[in-house]
């Protein structure tokens, strides 16, 4: 079975069962309200090189000589073309004789003259039809296939239970706690990096110079969507202890933690279980099901701090980046960070399980 998907990419639709809420101002209380940051938007159609913008402009594909008018632009367009060019687009294109391996606007342009469905049509066109019925071919996604049984059931209600109250745990000293590794980030040094300038992306060398790797633990405290970074130098038990302690000494005021993070060897390892048994329950871990990592919300704070801080810059050595990393998070949690609304409920997850899970 399958579990839901999610998409990653920042500003992209939010991850099967998350909406983002307010920012978030301080560390121990719930965040202000704020404006949500807009998805940016960008054009990945790149034209040939050295080409004005006039030759990137996409062909209509027609099957005379002449260009007629594009019927699919105007309002009485027959809904039987528009539905017979979405059910083009639903084929695989080794059905019409193609070896490609997904349909372009341009491809589908060409093969509904050539099957005939249109004297003429523009990739633009096809693009709007194609938007009306929300299927976008040109796309893909990833997904982790889970094992549903009772061990899932058990473990994601624990999880999905701990969302669901974070706020009010919170209130009576309680906080609901994810935590999740990067580990050996690639310390990349790129030289020269061209800014972007009116007419000109950003433009970084291709060529870079590597200094080694470091392991980054991130914290992501639910209730107010704020984080803490901190390096390992190694990703195991051994410095993932410490790092729980010392978090742990700098909250002593809390009367405990819902620790929710996966099952990676750190977690799991029989020195971690004993630390845990060792702290009378202040401590309250609560493993995400096997293959079902996406159920921890540490996974979507380090893409959204990712994408800020980690992705499009150079570092001349392995310091200057623990460095940048040891500013970079307080300076997320001032300006971006915010709970994350999980809104698939333990009801949802078992309804869900109840038609999968057989």
């Amino acid at each position: 079975m399958t579990a839901p998907s999610c998409t990653r990419s920042l500003g992209a639709r939010p991850c099967h069962g998350t909406r983002s809420a307010a920012l978030g101002r301080s560390w121990p209380s719930p965040p202000a309200n704020g404006p949500r940051p807009s998805p940016l938007t960008w054009s990945a159609t790149p034209g040939p090189c050295g080409a004005p913008a006039s030759a990137t402009r996409a062909p209509a594909y027609t099957a005379s000589s002449k260009r007629p008018n594009d019927r699919a632009a105007r309002p009485g367009f027959p809904p039987l073309q528009r539905a017979q060019i979405v059910a083009l687009a639903c084929l695989e294109p080794i059905a019409k004789g193609l070896h490609i391996t997904h349909w372009s606007s341009e491809d589908l342009a060409r093969q509904a003259v050539a099957d005939g469905i249109v004297a003429s049509i523009s990739p633009r066109t096809v693009r709007l039809i194609l938007d009306r019925v929300d299927l976008q071919p040109h796309r893909t996604r990833y997904w982790r296939t889970t094992r549903l049984d009772a061990r899932f059931k058990d473990r994601a209600e624990k999880v999905l239970w701990c969302y669901g109250n974070a706020e009010r745990l919170a209130r009576k000293g309680y906080w609901v706690l994810c935590a999740d590794e990067v580990p050996n980030f690639q310390v990349l040094q790129r030289t020269p990096i061209r800014r972007a300038i009116p007419g000109s992306i950003e433009q970084q060398a291709f060529d870079y110079t590597r200094h080694g790797t470091v392991n980054i633990l991130t914290f992501l405290v639910v209730h107010t969507g704020r984080m803490r970074a901190v390096v390992l130098e190694q990703n195991d038990a051994a410095h993932y202890i410490p790092a729980l302690d010392e978090f742990r000494r700098s909250h002593r005021r809390l009367r405990g933690v819902y620790l929710i993070h996966d099952g990676g060897p750190s977690h799991i390892a029989g020195a971690t279980a004993d630390y845990f048994g060792g702290c009378h329950g202040w401590w309250r871990p609560r493993p995400t099901p096997a293959r079902a990592s996406w159920l921890d919300q540490a996974e979507l704070l380090i893409h959204a701090f990712g994408d800020r801080y980690l992705k499009r810059s150079s570092w001349c050595n392995r310091e200057e980046f623990i460095d940048h990393l040891a500013v970079a998070w307080p300076e997320y949690n001032e300006l971006y960070a915010h709970p994350f609304e999980w809104t698939w409920t333990n009801q949802k997850m078992r309804r869900w399980f109840e038609r999968h899970g057989a």
